[in-house]
């Protein structure tokens, strides 16, 4: 039971300190600006513009969470120990794989409400779509809903700031989530002229989908930081984080052709019809092996089957589950191993 308690208090101290740091309201504001200009960029493909905003507008979903992560997550952990205020924590006694499982699921949380702010943003301006042509009306309920939501928020963070001395990043991006998913759900009854319409017509459940599977792609980004921090500095940390992240999403093209050519090549050296050497195999081991040590995040990205309309299965998804919490256990497990080793007085 205590460790429990001792989880809980280490999460949540946490999630305060990352939700406070400056960088979450510059990204978060940064992002916001972006995902709505999303909108207008979107406008010129002579073709279909909607499709292209849900290409570039989740783009930034993604990105400026995967970005956020890195700063985050990696501060969490290093600047403790650089300050050497780890000490006071772990020698209470609190077991290093609780403080290490604590920090995890503090940055985790803070993380996903910077996430949900951002996809809640891109959700409203997906609902109200591109102005392909001068007669599109503009939707009023998606602009009023959603800056009414973001002036609110905004409003009473400087007002609890000013008057009570609270951390205005963090009661702004706090309240931002349930005053945008109170303006989505609003938005979500009414068409661009006011006219109620069933809430069915504009809720795209194949987009929540997406912006879940990121949710996913950002727990395993928030691990891979907590284990790269418990041996490495902060800077040296950013840029592991962000060298995975970058080399994930293209294991498919630089990793996964090969792997299909050396498999077509063992096929036909098993009929007969071609010879493997040695050399050959190794290489073919090593494809294998960086294939299945990297984390694939293109198979959290599914903006291609957004935007050719396609539907995300439920199996997908059940798959892309357990490889997530796979990777999240064994970097979890890498970094309470390197942490406990790890000289922090």
């Amino acid at each position: 039971m205590w460790i429990i308690e001792q989880l809980q208090a280490i999460a949540r101290n946490t999630f305060l300190e990352s939700i406070r740091q400056p960088v979450m309201l510059v990204v978060a504001v940064a992002a916001t600006l972006m995902i709505v200009m999303c909108n207008p960029f979107a406008a010129y493909t002579m073709q279909d513009d909607q499709r292209m905003f849900v290409d570039i507008g989740l783009s930034t979903v993604f990105l400026s969470t995967a970005i956020l992560a890195s700063f985050i997550a990696t501060n969490v952990l290093s600047r403790e120990i650089d300050n050497r205020t780890v000490l006071t924590v772990v020698s209470k006694p609190v077991p290093r794989p609780v403080f290490i499982v604590g920090k995890f699921l503090g940055v985790s949380g803070a993380m996903l409400v910077a996430l949900l702010a951002f996809a809640l943003v891109f959700m409203l301006v997906e609902m109200h779509g591109t102005l392909e042509t001068v007669r599109d009306p503009f939707h009023m309920p998606v602009i009023v809903f959603g800056i009414g939501a973001l002036l609110a928020a905004a409003g009473i963070g400087a007002w609890m700031n000013y008057f009570y001395g609270k951390s205005f990043a963090a009661w702004c991006l706090s309240l931002a989530v349930p005053f945008l998913g109170l303006a989505y759900l609003l938005a979500l009854f009414f068409d661009a002229e006011w006219n109620s319409v069933e809430l069915s017509r504009q809720f795209q459940p194949e987009i929540w989908k997406a912006i879940f599977l990121i949710a996913l792609a950002t727990l395993v980004l928030n691990a891979l930081a907590i284990a790269a921090s418990t041996r490495l500095g902060q800077v040296l940390t950013l840029v592991i984080v962000i060298g995975v992240f970058v080399l994930g999403l293209l294991s498919d093209w630089m990793l996964g052709r090969a792997i299909a050519e050396n498999t077509a090549l063992l096929e036909r050296a098993a009929a007969g019809e071609a010879t493997v050497s040695s050399g050959q195999r190794v290489g073919m081991a090593f494809f294998s092996f960086c294939r299945a040590a990297l984390p694939n995040f293109q198979l959290f990205w599914l903006s291609d089957a957004l935007t050719q309309k396609k539907a995300i299965p439920a199996e997908y998804i059940g798959y892309a589950v357990p490889y997530a919490l796979a990777l999240v256990t064994a970097l979890l497990s890498l970094a309470t191993m390197l942490f406990q080793r790890r000289e922090v007085g």
